[in-house]
């Protein structure tokens, strides 16, 4: 997989899956095994649990972690006293999880772990901070389930897009839910100026005046947007969401008028479904982000948890016309 060479060019990777068993473990052991012969200091963490060895909803075998001498990675206590390697402690945070204090550790005789790291993004960024300041030249973030926020381009520098037939079994539908995030993904960034007047903003929506000066709209959240909310547009039509973004929103401003631009802090705060979504387009809204994150790779499980296996080179085929952008069978080269 060629893009390997790409995530060199950054400090920080995520990995994300739109769902369970998508191959995001084969493709971090692909990744981490590649950067390996290249000599390269790497630091993992991981949002949730990773790295089991049985999968804890469908009872399949997973792949495990493989980490290697020199690497560095984050994992809560209990798991980290499950290691099957040799390392040495550097670090314990104060700050507890579940699963005990979070361990920083170096690896000293390659081996399997089981990564459980922080709960939020806040803490996830400064953990790939200690893990460059203690000389990695990359720090990866593995997501837990469909946890798409560590993508953001405030947590991570760059992205890896992992799907296959735990999405769906159909090809069809496959490809048009992965086409859904990754047109999200890859939504069109505002221009600088306008970037660096609504960053610092927080709470609620702000209406945007022709001058590009942006106005509190008085509404807190975007799932607090009420039928009675007739005047959102009364700046301009355009609206800067500072958090999430509903269906209900999208809906609400689609009705207003047309041709109005939303905006909102990157992908991962668009909690819209492809329905209100369309709806919205179609009625000329256009939707852009303060910044879009960086995606690398997009790579494919054929093989779902019950068994059932796509055909892998149709798939990867119709894919890549969907979305313009190679996609490479993780299960194929990754191992």
């Amino acid at each position: 997989m060629p893009f390997v060479g790409e995530i060199l060019k950054h400090r920080s990777l995520s990995i994300v899956g739109l769902d369970k068993n998508t191959g995001k473990t084969v493709c971090l052991n692909y990744i981490l095994r590649r950067l390996d012969e290249q000599g390269v200091p790497v630091g993992v963490t991981s949002i949730g649990v990773d790295g089991e060895q049985v999968d804890s909803v469908f009872a399949t075998a997973k792949p495990e972690i493989t980490l290697y001498e020199g690497s560095r990675f984050i994992t809560s206590e209990q798991h980290y006293l499950k290691r099957q390697l040799v390392s040495v402690i550097e670090r314990v945070d104060s700050r507890r999880t579940a699963l005990g204090p979070l361990v920083t550790a170096r690896v000293l005789l390659r081996g399997k772990a089981l990564l459980s790291g922080a709960a939020t993004t806040g803490v996830l960024r400064g953990q790939i901070d200690e893990l460059c300041s203690a000389g990695c030249r990359l720090a990866i973030v593995d997501g837990a389930l469909s946890r798409l926020s560590l993508a953001s381009p405030t947590v991570t520098d760059a992205m890896v897009l992992a799907t296959g037939a735990a999405v769906s079994a159909s090809v069809g539908q496959l490809v048009n839910r992965t086409r859904f995030v990754h047109n999200l993904i890859m939504l069109g960034e505002v221009e600088p100026g306008l970037r660096r007047s609504l960053a610092p903003l927080d709470g609620g929506l702000w209406g945007i005046d022709d001058d590009g000066l942006p106005h509190d709209l008085g509404v807190r959240s975007a799932f607090l947007i009420k039928p009675t909310d007739k005047d959102l547009l009364r700046f301009g039509k355009r609206v800067f969401a500072s958090g999430a973004v509903s269906d209900r929103l999208l809906r609400s401003l689609a009705v207003l008028a047309e041709g109005v631009t939303l905006v909102a802090r990157d992908f991962t705060k668009l909690f819209v479904t492809p329905e209100a979504y369309a709806d919205f387009t179609r009625r000329g809204g256009q939707v852009q982000v303060l910044q879009r994150s960086r995606l690398l790779a997009v790579t494919l499980n054929p093989t779902s948890p019950q068994g059932f296996l796509m055909d892998s080179e149709r798939t990867c085929a119709a894919l890549s016309e969907a979305l313009q952008t190679p996609v490479y069978d993780v299960m194929r080269i990754g191992r």
